[in-house]
C-alpha cells in the first residue's frame, strides 16, 4: 500500500488535499477540517469527518499522537504507547476506504485502554510492577470489538490515580489535584482530548469518580450488559458481581456510539446477557418521573455539589419531567457492604485459584454477607422500578489535592451493588473551577433511559470543556455554558 499524500502533518493547510492509494483505488481526503482541531471535538464528530472522507485516518492519528505527547507530558496518563501499531492500523483503515468497502462505525478513531483491560500484544498489568512483564495475546472482548468497528487501540492508561508500577496521574484541572481512581489514567486524557475514546471498568465508582474529577461523562452498564472476558485481574458474575467495563467520553452521545459497539454475549463470560439496547432518542423527558436526593448515610456533599444537583432537578423540571425527592430505605448498608466485599481476596488468574489474599471471613460470614447483599439488592431494585430513572451526586465533593481524602463515592457505590446502569456527566463548577458531575440511574436494561437524562443536563449543563492546565485550553470554554454553572452558583 503506498500514498500519494500531499498533506502528512497535522500542521498543514485544511483546504490540502491527501491522496490515498489502495490497489488500484485511489481516494482524495479533500481537508474540509483541520486534524489539529478536530481532535478537540467528540468522537462522534471525529468518526462522521473520517467516514465523509474530510480528513484521512492517517492525518487525524498524526494530530491525536501529537495532541497526546503533549498532554501527557501534564497529566502522565499513558503507560504504554504503540505508535507503531496505530499507524499500521490507520493505514489499514485508510486502505478500506480507498477500496469503497463498509466502513464500521468507529472507522479510523484512535482509541485508548485502561491497564485492567487486555490489549493483544500490549501489557496489561493491572498497575502491580508484579504483572509489569505479562503480555496477552488476546484481546478482551470489549477491545476487539472495538477493533472490528474501525477503532484504533493507540495506548494503555494508568489504572490508577497512584499505581504501584506507573506512579500518580494528574488531574488536568489542576495539576495539584487526583482524577481519582481507578480509570484515572483514561478519564485524565480524554478530559485534556488526549484520547477521543476510553475503555475503562468500575467496580465501585471507578469509571464514574474519574469522569465526575475530570469532567468528562461515562456510563456503568447495566450488569450484564457488557462481556467482562479479558479484565485483568480477571472478574467472574460469582466472584464480583458489581463490576462492569465501560466508555468514557467527552460527550453522552460518544458513550452510546461505543455501548452499542461492546455490548451482547460473546460465548464466554456467563454473565453476559442477549440486553437489547433501547435508543435515547425515543425518550421523552416529558413523560418521566425522576427520584433525587442530595445526601444519604455516610455521604454529606459540599455546598457546591448540593446546589449542582438542585440545578439539575430544576433543569429536568423545566424539560417536563415530574421529580420527587425520595430515596430507598437500607442506604447506611452501602459502606458495610462495600467494605466486606474489599475485604475478600481476588484470584490473580482466570482458570486456577491465586489469591492474592487470604479472607479474615469463615464460610458462614460469607454466606451471611451475600444474603444481606441480595436484599439490599432487592430493596433498590423495588425503589429503581418505582420511577424511570434517579438523579444523585456523583461524590462528595470536587477532586482533591494529591494525597488528601477523597469522601465519600456512596453514590456510586450504591448503584454498583444494585447492578443498574448509571451516566455520570458534568453539570457544573465549584467555586474553584472545578468539574462537578451528576449521576443518572435507571432500572437494569433501560441505559438507554439514563443516556437520554444525561443528555438533556449536558445540553443545558455545559458538558465537557477543555481543562485550563493543558494546551489550547485558551480557546475551549464553550460559550453555551450558563453564568450559572460559570460562577458555580
Amino acid at each position: 500500500m503506498g500514498t500519494g499524500a500531499r498533506c502528512a502533518s497535522s500542521q498543514c493547510d485544511p483546504t490540502t488535499t491527501t491522496t490515498v492509494e489502495a490497489s488500484d483505488h485511489t481516494v482524495e481526503y479533500h481537508r474540509a477540517v483541520d486534524p489539529s482541531e478536530l481532535v478537540l471535538q467528540s468522537a462522534t464528530r471525529q468518526v462522521a469527518a473520517l467516514s465523509r472522507r474530510e480528513v484521512s485516518a492517517r492525518d487525524l492519528l498524526q494530530a491525536q499522537i501529537e495532541r497526546l505527547r503533549a498532554v501527557d507530558a501534564v497529566v502522565r496518563g499513558i503507560v504504554h504507547l504503540d505508535e507503531a501499531g496505530a499507524r499500521r492500523a490507520a493505514a489499514e483503515a485508510d486502505g478500506r476506504s480507498a477500496r469503497g468497502g463498509p466502513l464500521g462505525p468507529l472507522h479510523g478513531l484512535a482509541v485508548t485502554v485502561k491497564d485492567w483491560i487486555d490489549v493483544a500484544g500490549m501489557p496489561c498489568s493491572g498497575g502491580a510492577s508484579a504483572h509489569v512483564a505479562r503480555v496477552p495475546v488476546r484481546d478482551a472482548t470489549a477491545v476487539a470489538r472495538l477493533r472490528a468497528a474501525g477503532a484504533i487501540v493507540l495506548g494503555k492508561t494508568n489504572p490508577a490515580e497512584r499505581s504501584e508500577a506507573f506512579g500518580p496521574t494528574f488531574n488536568p484541572h489542576d495539576l495539584t489535584r487526583t482524577p481519582t481512581g481507578s480509570s484515572s489514567g483514561e478519564a485524565a486524557l480524554v478530559a485534556a482530548a488526549g484520547s477521543a475514546l476510553g475503555l475503562g471498568s468500575d467496580s465501585g465508582g471507578s469509571l464514574r469518580q474519574p469522569a465526575h474529577a475530570c469532567g468528562v461523562c461515562t456510563i456503568r452498564p447495566s450488569s450484564g450488559r457488557v462481556p467482562l472476558t479479558g479484565h485483568f485481574p480477571s472478574i467472574s458474575p460469582l466472584l464480583d458481581p458489581r463490576s462492569a467495563i465501560g466508555p468514557l467520553a467527552r460527550g453522552v452521545d460518544d458513550l452510546l456510539l461505543a455501548l452499542r459497539v461492546i455490548q451482547g454475549p460473546d460465548g464466554d463470560d456467563p454473565s453476559a446477557l442477549p440486553m437489547p439496547l433501547g435508543d435515547p432518542a425515543s425518550v421523552d423527558l416529558a413523560g418521566l418521573t425522576i427520584a433525587w436526593w442530595t445526601q444519604q448515610p455516610d455521604c454529606t456533599p459540599t455546598p457546591d455539589t448540593e446546589r449542582t444537583v438542585r440545578r439539575s432537578v430544576g433543569w429536568l423540571e423545566a424539560a417536563g419531567a415530574t421529580l420527587v425527592e425520595d430515596r430507598p430505605d437500607g442506604l447506611e448498608a452501602v459502606y458495610p457492604l462495600t467494605r466486606t466485599y474489599w475485604s475478600l481476596p481476588e484470584s490473580d488468574e482466570a482458570e486456577r485459584w491465586a489469591p492474592s489474599a487470604v479472607s479474615a471471613l469463615d464460610a458462614d460470614a460469607v454466606q451471611r454477607f451475600r444474603f444481606e447483599w441480595d436484599a439490599f439488592r432487592r430493596r433498590l431494585t423495588r425503589f429503581v422500578g418505582a420511577y424511570d430513572a434517579v438523579l444523585t451526586p456523583a461524590a462528595e465533593r470536587p477532586a482533591v489535592r494529591h494525597g488528601d481524602d477523597a469522601g465519600s463515592i456512596a453514590p456510586t457505590l450504591t448503584f454498583s451493588l444494585g447492578g443498574q446502569p448509571a451516566v455520570v456527566v458534568p453539570c457544573g463548577r465549584s467555586g474553584d473551577g472545578l468539574p462537578i458531575g451528576v449521576q443518572v440511574a435507571a432500572r437494569v436494561g433501560d441505559d438507554h433511559v439514563a443516556l437520554a437524562v444525561a443528555r438533556a443536563l449536558e445540553r443545558v449543563g455545559g458538558g465537557w470543556w477543555l481543562p485550563q492546565g493543558v494546551p489550547g485550553a485558551q480557546r475551549s470554554l464553550p460559550s453555551s455554558l450558563p453564568s450559572s454553572v460559570m460562577s458555580g452558583r
